[in-house]
């Protein structure tokens, strides 16, 4: 069942990046690379779409993960919307999921430490990163924040794959297993958006 929310929600993940690009097999490092990950082209071009998509939307608040490819997105998008720069509120909340000592590393090696089972990435935290339920735990507290603070407001949340998919399918009453499968078949793409 949706929860019932005060306010109308626009996710949007970030565009196509250098890293995804170059090193689609590589774990990202926590909170970003030594060489920070920027959008390339494609990426652009996908967050300018995205940015005429919402420029009648009427968006009061941008919430933003604080890391240059969100960074990035968030600023073309209030660009293009006509939205203050300077009122884009960034949190470290809406960082990415952190892998820990797999950042870095080849994702086969990282889902080996799960024996490929997905389901046990909500409770099981790879060493010195995170698991999925806090990752989840973060991203709920900013909603919680949002919905504290205020109402009837259109809100943009810019922020990355894992921690989008995870607030979605929480707004959507998504099991587990449904997310697994959303994870699998749905999933948000680079510059899309999803409403809540």
């Amino acid at each position: 069942m949706n929860l019932k929310l005060k306010n109308k929600y626009f996710l949007l993940r970030h565009g196509k990046n250098n890293h995804q690009e170059d090193y689609p097999d590589i774990v990202y490092c926590y909170p970003d690379n030594p060489q920070p990950c920027f959008l390339i082209k494609k990426g652009i071009e996908q967050v300018k779409k995205s940015g005429e998509i919402l420029k009648d939307k009427k968006i009061d608040l941008i919430f933003c993960s604080d890391i240059l490819r969100t960074r990035q997105t968030a600023k073309i998008v209030g660009e293009i919307i006509g939205f203050d720069l300077e009122k884009i509120i960034y949190d470290t909340r809406l960082r990415d999921v952190n892998w820990g000592v797999f950042g870095g590393k080849n994702k086969k090696e990282a889902w080996d430490f799960y024996g490929q089972d997905m389901m046990k990435k909500f409770e099981l935290a790879p060493p010195q990163g995170e698991s999925w339920e806090e990752c989840l735990k973060r991203m709920k507290e900013v909603l919680n924040e949002i919905e504290d603070n205020f109402q009837n407001k259109n809100v943009l949340i810019v922020s990355h794959g894992d921690p989008l998919w995870l607030l979605e399918g929480y707004a959507k009453g998504f099991s587990r297993e449904e997310l697994v499968r959303q994870k699998k078949e749905e999933y948000i793409n680079t510059g899309e958006i999803r409403y809540l």
